[in-house]
């Protein structure tokens, strides 16, 4: 099932909820905090949080989800790429919720919160207010305002300092980098393209609390939260369970075949190029426009987004954005030798750098992105000697 017709499903599932916010829950009344396992897209790779309302005597089973975004929204990816894109709090019902993880062989489980019948009703009426249409959309971020996060936030904001967190479980405290790529395999375009995009600044280690960004973080937490002087959690039970149909990816589809690839070719064109003392004009023009192209996307989200997570991004340094231009005088020969070597002795030393800033651990890249270092390096330097003697 796809995220549209999810979505889609999503709010057609509202129809069915038709209770106002007047409604007085009953004392058999019960909230629980729903996780789910990862799945294959991209945007399920992570997990999700929910809440869940369940009155068996009024007959209401529902799930409050705060990751629900609207693809028809004017503009949709130009404000996703900005950082503008507005996610929101929606209600459908539990059945329908489920089923679509049933689907997906996604493990989904159940944490029952231990409340007396005036904290669950003032849960419940927190929930709804926060549904109201003026109070249900919110900026999203991936780290700091998302699913997972908003559990954390509803239950502080609900019961305030009666609610306390336990961080000593914690026995390790991970990068955000670290965290994210607990959710991801190494030879995977979503992991290669999740370390080009996101910047520096998930380098750091992040405190207790901001591990609760993942939901299987918010999960174990509240395992050691209290309310009060009794646990935050009655109990806890497993709804799904996968069915253990793991899909392997093809290797000839993964990042690292096809950059083995490249550096490949790189390596035998230079060769060819070096005993024929020439110049594959049509290799330096892909090279240098793709690393250009990229580095172009990579300073929009640094400076022209308001995402939190793509500034200081350092790929930069390799992915120069003026390589863009000098793809063109490269494919015409319209610069001069001279020039054009000292260009090329400028992009081995950014190279160099991006090297160090890794070692460093100022910014930690993608193993796979040696490979790519290793080829635009060869080439740089066989460059650099083709045009220093052109220069001559």
């Amino acid at each position: 099932m796809t995220l549209k017709k999810r979505l889609l499903l999503c709010f057609i599932g509202c129809w069915a909820l038709g209770y106002s916010q007047q409604v007085t829950l009953s004392p058999a009344a019960k909230i629980s905090l729903i996780t789910c396992g990862s799945g294959e897209e991209l945007y399920a790779t992570f997990g999700h949080s929910a809440f869940r309302v369940f009155d068996p005597i009024l007959e209401i089973d529902v799930v409050y989800n705060y990751g629900t975004f609207d693809f028809n929204t004017p503009h949709f990816y130009l404000k996703f790429t900005q950082g503008k894109l507005l996610y929101s709090l929606s209600r459908q019902p539990f059945a329908h919720f489920i089923y679509e993880y049933e689907v997906e062989n996604r493990w989904v489980k159940e944490q029952l919160l231990q409340l007396d019948a005036s904290q669950t009703a003032h849960f419940f009426t927190f929930l709804e207010t926060n549904y109201r249409p003026e109070n249900r959309d919110y900026k999203y971020d991936f780290l700091f305002d998302n699913c997972a996060t908003k559990m954390g936030e509803v239950l502080v904001r609900t019961f305030g300092d009666a609610l306390r967190y336990d961080y000593t479980h914690l026995k390790e405290q991970y990068t955000f980098r670290e965290l994210i790529h607990q959710n991801l395999k190494t030879n995977s375009w979503s992991a290669f393209g999740i370390d080009l995009a996101l910047g520096s600044v998930i380098d750091r280690t992040a405190t207790p609390q901001e591990h609760l960004f993942l939901p299987n973080y918010v999960m174990r937490q509240m395992q050691h939260a209290t309310l009060g002087a009794k646990p935050l959690v009655l109990q806890e039970r497993t709804i799904l369970e996968e069915k253990g149909q793991e899909t392997r990816p093809s290797f000839w589809l993964s990042p690292l075949f096809w950059l083995s690839l490249l550096l490949g070719l790189v390596l035998g064109i230079t060769y060819r190029d070096y005993r024929k003392n020439t110049q594959s004009r049509w290799l330096d023009f892909i090279l240098f426009f793709t690393t250009g192209l990229a580095g172009f996307v990579i300073l929009f989200l640094w400076f022209l987004s308001e995402h939190t997570t793509t500034v200081s991004n350092f790929n930069v340094l390799w992915a120069f954005p003026l390589n863009i231009i000098v793809a063109f005088f490269l494919f015409s020969k319209r610069a001069k030798g001279s020039v054009l070597g000292l260009y090329m002795m400028v992009l081995c030393g950014l190279l160099l750098l991006a090297l160090l800033l890794w070692v460093l651990k100022i910014q930690v890249f993608s193993p796979l992105l040696l490979l790519l270092l290793t080829a635009l390096g060869l080439r740089y330097v066989f460059l650099h000697f083709h045009f220093k003697k052109a220069g001559h």
